[in-house]
């Protein structure tokens, strides 16, 4: 049976097969540092100027407006939950489908007004989207209960201008560059 031939390739062999070849004339040993290699891929910074930009304007806001919309959406979150506990707790024997609606509306509204008030308090803007939100959902719980004709306490009619003004002062813009500021 025949050898096979490893000379095939000049490059790979399994072991070594005879003495180490001589260095041709000219040539060296040494490997040069990594940092003398010159590459052709990669390109060195070059300085660049960089333009001055003009000062920043600071607009000093007091977050009036945001702590406002912050205080009267938490009161109008108590008074639409009292509402929404009352009549839940008043219509549940009669219509338990308008209840769980109201009830509905009512954990939308908390949740999104909760979550609204904390984010306008730490300067965020979806804050500010948040309390509208609620707001919205709050005019819709009072909605239904106008729709519905549930005999109510006349106090109870003047409660949506609790939503309303919270929205109001969520989209004031003075909340709004109070958001931005930071």
């Amino acid at each position: 049976m025949p050898q096979p031939d490893d000379t095939r390739t000049g490059i790979i062999r399994r072991a070594p097969t005879g003495p180490i070849p001589p260095i041709a004339e000219g040539q060296t040993t040494h490997i040069p540092p990594l940092e003398d290699v010159p590459t052709g891929l990669i390109r060195r910074a070059e300085p660049m100027a960089v333009p001055a930009r003009a000062p920043a304007v600071i607009d000093i806001s007091t977050g009036r407006t945001a702590v406002a919309a912050s205080a009267v959406s938490i009161i109008s979150g108590w008074a639409t939950a009292v509402v929404a506990t009352d009549l839940i707790t008043g219509w549940w024997r009669t219509d338990r489908l308008f209840c769980v609606a109201v009830g509905f509306l009512t954990l939308l509204f908390a949740g999104t007004t909760i979550s609204g008030v904390i984010l306008l308090l730490l300067r965020r803007s979806v804050g500010r989207y948040l309390v509208t939100f609620g707001a919205v959902v709050a005019l819709m719980t009072f909605g239904s209960v106008f729709l519905a004709g549930a005999r109510i306490p006349w106090p109870v009619y003047l409660i949506p201008v609790l939503p309303l003004a919270s929205l109001a002062l969520a989209l004031h813009s003075s909340t709004k560059r109070w958001c931005r500021v930071r």
